[in-house]
């Protein structure tokens, strides 16, 4: 005997419509911060990172200090075999971007920056977006959002103090035992003595999925045809603030400076959804593309100030994982982009040079 059918009118059948609406109402209500871990939402995560320094008003919370970026990327025939997306099929896509260093003060010294930053945006002729972010990292520092969390909330100075209380930061290594690879990492590794000889890691991972529907996990890195020199630790207490700047300038004023975009294949068992753990170096992997860059300016006034580098802006033929890292640092830029948007249409803003 089978059952009843709902009859016309009857409340059964919205059930579906009432589903929906709920999952929305959760996801947005997610998003807002408005129940959950209340510690780690997007707005948290951004108020650690403002707390961290002295916030200038209407510049990012995170990565400040910047330098546009303008050239072009190239693909070689094989990226056309790994995904459907334009930016592989295309001769040449123009790339703008952003070269960049941690932390919310945009007058920064460079000498002070372990870590450096490049995003990009990738914009094909058929209207098509892929932004990235990437970084001198060879690993993310934490597994999951609430590590990170809790090691940038352990950095705050104590208020009694003035300065971050240790036994905070030693709870936190114990919990998250990644991090303290992470830190080690930081301690030894040796520091690239120019922007133009930096390797830079999207230390998540992506899954690419080409014209057959075969569906690949990858991770992406832009390497330097610069060869690596590493920074001389006596020279870089004496560099001048803004080294970086005016080293860039003074090569791109010889010639265009190049990076291969290099894709590495994941092997069943290496972990995709966590940006802590790096997979083996005996990875496949193969060069999709050249970015080369043409020219760099003052982000003041240039055409990356106002772009939001959100490493979900992905094209057809790439999508993002599960990694829960992924989807935060999606969902903290948005705020962060948002807050100072908000900032600059109030006429809230810092003033003089943001390099």
């Amino acid at each position: 005997m089978s059952p009843p059918k709902p009859r016309h009118g009857s409340p059964l059948l919205l059930l579906p419509i009432a589903l929906i609406i709920i999952a929305l109402a959760v996801l947005f209500a997610w998003i807002g911060g408005w129940f959950g871990n209340k510690n780690v939402t997007p707005q948290t995560m951004v108020n650690t990172a403002e707390a961290s320094g002295t916030q200038q008003p209407g510049v990012r919370r995170a990565h400040a200090k910047g330098i546009c970026i303008v050239g072009t990327f190239a693909p070689t025939p094989a990226a056309a075999q790994l995904s459907t997306a334009r930016v592989f099929s295309q001769p040449s896509t123009p790339a703008l971007g952003r070269f960049s260093s941690p932390g919310n003060d945009p007058h920064s010294p460079d000498n002070k920056a372990a870590v450096r930053g490049m995003a990009l945006q990738l914009k094909t002729d058929d209207g098509q977006e892929w932004r990235m972010a990437m970084n001198s990292f060879p690993f993310f520092a934490a597994s999951t959002p609430e590590a990170f969390q809790a090691l940038n909330a352990a950095r705050l100075p104590d208020p009694a103090t003035g300065k971050p209380d240790p036994a905070k930061m030693d709870a936190v290594l114990a919990a998250h035992p990644e991090i303290k690879k992470f830190m080690a990492w930081s301690k030894s590794a040796p520091t690239p003595d120019s922007l133009a000889n930096t390797r830079f890691n999207g230390v998540n991972a992506f899954r690419l999925t080409n014209a057959a529907g075969a569906t690949r996990a990858v991770r992406w890195s832009m390497r330097p045809h610069t060869p690596f020199v590493a920074a001389d630790p006596e020279q870089l207490k004496t560099a001048d603030r803004d080294f970086l700047a005016a080293d860039l300038d003074r090569r791109l004023a010889a010639g265009p400076l190049k990076w291969d975009m290099v894709m590495q294949f994941a092997e069943p068992g290496d972990p995709i959804e966590d940006p802590s753990r790096a997979w083996p170096d005996t990875r496949p992997e193969t060069i999709a593309g050249t970015l080369t860059l043409v020219r760099a300016e003052p982000q003041v006034a240039g055409p990356c100030l106002d772009l939001n580098f959100d490493p979900l802006i992905l094209p057809k033929g790439i999508a993002g994982t599960d990694d829960p890292v992924l989807h935060a640092r999606s969902s903290v830029y948005s705020v962060s982009f948002n807050r100072r948007e908000r900032e600059i249409s109030s006429g809230n803003v810092h003033t003089g040079s943001v390099r």
